[in-house]
């Protein structure tokens, strides 16, 4: 098994969600996140004053899937959520030794 990250922009949310149920992905967990990468922020007015914005809105995707699954979530996330332009995010892919399914204490693939 591995546990998929995905960091993407917030309005290509709905868009990577629906391509991965396509694939066969089942569930996921989406978290708030903010950040910055190489686009370092950018500075805004407000009421006057020059402001720096450091941490730009983000979303993480958090996903385990068998290994088999592994190549065709990564491509379905890469296709949906890339703009071509700065900022466009990260995947990261882990292994999971464990899985239990806390409400019926199912363990490996049959947890996820």
């Amino acid at each position: 098994m591995k546990k998929i990250e995905a960091i993407i922009k917030p309005f290509k949310l709905d868009e990577v969600k629906e391509a991965l149920q396509e694939v066969g992905v089942q569930g996921l967990t989406v978290i708030e996140a903010k950040g910055f990468g190489r686009q370092k922020g950018h500075t805004e007015l407000y009421r006057g004053a020059e402001y720096v914005v450091d941490f730009l809105p983000k979303v993480m995707i958090i996903i385990v899937v068998e290994d088999a699954l592994v190549e065709r979530v990564i491509e379905a996330i890469m296709n949906t959520a890339r703009t071509g332009r700065i900022g466009d995010g990260k995947i990261f892919v882990t292994h999971v030794e464990h899985a239990i399914r806390i409400r019926t204490g199912e363990k490996g693939s049959s947890a996820i």
